[in-house]
């Protein structure tokens, strides 16, 4: 069982309860947790941008992986949405059992 932890901040709650909501619904994640009022800094077309935004931590089968990003893309206001994709190499047995479970074959 092969586990990964996707992060990607969206501009608002709305978005993210929207996208969270899809890709649970379609089975492409287990399960999204939304972190709010996360403060992001960074560069942007070359100018530093500061702004509040949303944080999802996506909970998905490894097998899932590249259907959820084009999802995600496809859901995302951002032209360049953050998605960051990261391995999970171990955990609870039953955890990734049931994430498996939720989000493994198509």
């Amino acid at each position: 069982m092969s586990a990964l932890l996707v992060h990607c901040t969206c501009p608002d709650v709305a978005c993210a309860q929207g996208i969270a909501r899809a890709l649970v619904e379609e089975g492409l994640a287990a399960c999204v947790q939304m972190v709010p009022a996360v403060q992001s800094v960074y560069r942007w077309q070359g100018r530093i941008q500061q702004d509040e935004e949303v944080l999802l931590l996506i909970k998905t089968a490894s097998a899932r992986r590249d259907a959820l990003l084009a999802r995600v893309t496809e859901l995302h206001p951002y032209e360049v949405p953050e998605l960051l994709a990261f391995n999970a190499d171990s955990g609870s047995a039953p955890y990734l059992q049931w994430l498996d479970a939720q989000s493994g074959a198509p």
